[in-house]
C-alpha cells in the first residue's frame, strides 16, 4: 500500500486528537493539485476504497452522481438546511409512535454497531505496546497494517448484516402501514429476511465505505493528500451516499442489489434537491454527535497520558471511547436513522406513485436460510481467531514490526 495511500492506523489517530492537528515536517513537498479537475483517472480510481466484486456495481455510479448541479451546489455552498430534515420528522415519529417496533429496530443496530466496534478494539490489545511505539514510527504499510484492516472490514461485515435487516424491517413497517396492514416484528422480519443476501451486500459496503471516510476525516501524520483529493474524496462520498437514496426502500420491496441500483439512480434524478436537503441534514447533525464523541477523546487521552509512551494505553483508549461513540450512535439509530430512512420510504412511495409503479410486497416470501447460514460462519470463523489466535499464527504476527 503506498503511503500516500495510507489510512491513519489508530496509533497515529490516538496521538493526533491531543494536538488537534497532524504533525508536520520541514522537508518540501512538490506541489499538489488544488481542484478536482486537475486530478487525473488514475488519481481518482485510486481513491475507490476495495470492496469484493459482487459488490462493486454500487460503487459504478458514484463518479455520475457527483457532477449532479444540485448535488454540486450543495456541497460548494456548505450549507445546512435542518428545518427539512425536522419537517420530515413528524411522519416518522407518527409512525414511530404507532408501530413502536421501529424503536426495537433501531435499538438492534445500535447493538450491532456496539458489539463491532468492542470486537474490533480487541485486536488492538493482541498488539504488544513496545509494537504499537515502533509502528507509530513506521513508514508504509507492513503486516500488523493488513491484519487490521481484514480486521476491521470483518467487523464491519459483522455489524452489517443485522443493521441490514432491521433496517430493511423499517422499509417493511413503512409500506405495510401504508397499505393498511398489520405491522409486528414477526411480520417485518418475515418480509426483510428473504432480502437478505442485498441487504447484507448493500450495507457492508455502505458501513465499509462510511468507516473508510470517517478515518480519512481524522488528523492524521503525514498527511500526503492533495486538497483536489480531499475535496474528490468528499464529493464521492457525499454522492455515494445521495445515489444510494432509492436502494434500502427498492430492496424492502423485492429487487436484486444490481436492479436497486438503478432504480435508485432514477429516484435520484427526480427527487434530487428533497434527497440533498434530506441527507445534508440528517448529515449535519451526525457531524455534531461526531465532534461531540471526538471531543471526549482529549481528555480521555490526557487521563490515560502517564508519560510511558501511547503503546501503552492506545487499546485501552479505543476501548473507554466506546462509552462517547456509542452513546452518540445510540442517538443516531434510535432517533435520526428512523426518520432518515422513514423519510426516504416516504419520497420513495410518492415517487412510485408518481411514475404509476405499484408496491409489492409479498405474502408468503421464500425463506432466507443460506444468508443466515453464511452469516453464522463468519460469526464462527470470528470466534476462532478469537479465541485460537495464536495456534492460528496471529499472535506472532501482531507482535512482529
Amino acid at each position: 500500500m503506498p503511503e500516500e495511500d495510507r489510512k491513519p492506523g489508530p496509533w497515529s489517530i490516538a496521538k493526533s486528537i491531543t494536538s488537534g492537528e497532524p504533525e508536520t515536517t520541514n522537508i518540501p513537498e512538490p506541489e499538489k493539485p488544488e481542484t478536482i479537475a486537475e486530478l487525473t483517472e488514475k488519481d481518482k480510481k485510486d481513491m475507490d476504497p476495495w470492496v469484493p466484486d459482487v459488490m462493486k456495481p454500487l460503487l459504478s455510479v458514484r463518479r455520475e452522481l457527483a457532477a449532479l448541479p444540485d448535488l454540486q451546489k450543495k456541497l460548494a455552498n456548505q450549507e445546512t438546511e435542518y428545518s427539512d430534515f425536522t419537517s420530515k420528522a413528524g411522519y416518522a415519529l407518527s409512525l414511530g409512535l404507532k408501530e413502536k417496533e421501529i424503536f426495537f429496530f433501531g435499538g438492534m443496530q445500535w447493538l450491532a454497531v456496539a458489539i463491532a466496534y468492542l470486537l474490533w478494539t480487541q485486536m488492538l490489545f493482541w498488539i504488544p505496546p513496545d509494537v504499537w511505539e515502533a509502528l507509530s514510527n513506521q513508514d508504509g504499510a507492513g503486516p500488523i497494517d493488513y491484519a487490521l484492516i481484514v480486521w476491521a472490514f470483518v467487523c464491519v461485515g459483522v455489524a452489517a448484516f443485522p443493521i441490514g435487516i432491521f433496517s430493511g424491517c423499517m422499509g417493511v413497517t413503512h409500506f405495510l402501514h401504508k397499505q393498511g396492514r398489520a405491522s409486528t416484528v414477526a411480520m417485518c422480519l418475515k418480509l426483510s429476511l428473504p432480502n437478505a443476501w442485498p441487504l447484507w451486500a448493500f450495507h457492508w459496503t455502505d458501513g465499509w465505505i462510511t468507516v473508510r471516510q470517517i478515518m480519512s476525516r481524522l488528523p492524521r501524520d503525514n498527511d500526503r493528500r492533495s486538497p483536489a483529493q480531499k475535496l474528490y474524496e468528499e464529493a464521492l462520498y457525499y454522492a455515494w451516499k445521495v445515489g444510494i437514496a432509492g436502494v434500502l426502500p427498492s430492496m424492502v420491496l423485492g429487487k436484486g442489489m444490481i436492479e436497486s441500483g438503478k432504480e435508485s439512480i432514477a429516484f435520484v434524478r427526480q427527487h434530487t434537491k428533497e434527497i440533498v436537503k434530506l441527507r445534508a441534514a440528517y448529515s449535519g447533525y451526525c457531524w455534531i454527535l461526531g465532534i461531540l464523541a471526538y471531543g471526549a477523546g482529549i481528555p480521555l487521552m490526557m487521563y490515560l497520558d502517564d508519560g510511558t509512551g501511547m503503546g501503552n494505553n492506545i487499546a485501552m483508549f479505543y476501548f473507554y471511547m466506546a462509552v462517547p461513540i456509542c452513546f452518540a450512535v445510540g442517538l443516531i439509530m434510535f432517533f435520526l436513522r428512523p426518520i432518515y430512512l422513514l423519510s426516504l420510504c416516504n419520497l420513495y412511495s410518492d415517487y412510485l406513485k408518481a411514475n404509476n409503479k405499484t408496491v409489492e410486497l409479498p405474502d408468503n416470501p421464500p425463506r432466507a436460510i443460506s444468508a443466515l447460514v453464511v452469516f453464522a460462519i463468519l460469526c464462527i470463523a470470528v470466534l476462532v481467531v478469537f479465541y485460537f489466535r495464536e495456534a492460528i499464527g496471529l499472535a506472532e504476527i501482531l507482535s512482529t514490526v
